[in-house]
């Protein structure tokens, strides 16, 4: 059975990035948001088994929808991946409960591995 992931970022590109190396990595799209608040949103909709959320964007950041998906689910498995890279940011996003972080750009291989990490535990 594969996992079930929740794409967030307001770049087009970059959700259709994640997309098309997860799926290779046998991973199931099960929903996109282009915004924080969507984000948090679609968690609830959908429960997936991963996030990956963007610092930086539109209307509601990042840290609010880590803070909206982990009140949903203090378990969430959310990967950051922001090419916001802030140590303030992204600490304060590892004590929310964000799992792992990568910095944008970055390679498929990368990103799929820190996927696997974050779902396995």
């Amino acid at each position: 059975m594969s996992k079930k992931l929740l794409v967030t970022d307001d770049a087009l590109i970059i959700r259709e990035m994640i997309k098309d190396a997860a799926t290779e990595a046998n991973w199931e799209i099960a929903g996109e948001a282009a915004s924080g608040q969507e984000a948090v949103e679609k968690f609830v909709e959908l429960q997936p088994d991963a996030v990956t959320l963007d610092m930086v964007m539109p209307d509601t950041d990042g840290l609010h929808a880590l803070r909206g998906i982990m009140n949903a689910d203090p378990n969430a498995r959310v990967l950051v991946v922001s090419a916001l890279d802030q140590a303030t940011i992204l600490k304060e996003a590892i004590t929310l409960g964000a799992r792992d972080f990568i910095v944008k750009p970055f390679a498929k291989e990368r990103l799929v591995s820190a996927l696997e990490k974050i779902s396995a535990n």
